[in-house]
């Protein structure tokens, strides 16, 4: 396979990979060309690579910024921006880890809490199968969070080889 094949393999695959996990296809494409793409890039180059217009490319590249897996640089003599991905994977790892418990965890954290609240008589089985149902996702979701917040402060070493004797 020729590298020109590979690179849009590659970028074709992790934009499928993003939208299974939620996140933005078109998102996930810009990551994958700036993560392989050896110099900055300009929007307009992202732009003619992917085949998407400008107000796509910027958008989507504002939001990596957001994520924390891409930034903008500066290049001597240009006036364009440009833009690389971070290309420590563990790093990009952990900042997509975090966003994502920003985003969907911590939200549904918030309204599990406020669920449990719910009033009704104990003896009701509607209202005990509820607020059975409800604490016990919570409690997951506690541990969820306890596992991503423990990930995202891990370092790789660590991590690995915390992995490693667990399988063991």
């Amino acid at each position: 396979m020729k590298l020109p094949e590979a690179k849009a393999q590659f970028i074709q695959a992790w934009g499928l990979l993003g939208a299974q996990w939620g996140v933005n296809r078109t998102m996930a494409q810009i990551h994958a060309l700036l993560l392989i793409a050896p110099d900055p890039m300009s929007a307009e180059e992202i732009m003619e690579a992917l085949d998407i217009s400008r107000g796509n490319a910027n958008m989507n590249v504002r939001e990596l910024m957001n994520w924390g897996i891409v930034e903008k640089v500066l290049v001597p003599g240009e006036r364009k921006e440009f833009f690389i991905a971070e290309k420590d994977i563990w790093k990009a790892g952990t900042a997509i880890a975090r966003e994502r418990k920003k985003r969907e965890l911590d939200p549904i954290l918030k309204v599990l809490v406020q669920l449990n609240k719910v009033e009704g008589d104990q003896k009701d089985k509607h209202v005990k199968a509820f607020r059975e149902t409800m604490q016990n996702i919570q409690k997951f979701a506690h541990q969820t969070d306890a596992a991503l917040n423990a990930f995202i402060k891990s370092e790789e070493h660590w991590f690995y080889s915390t992995l490693l004797k667990v399988i063991r």
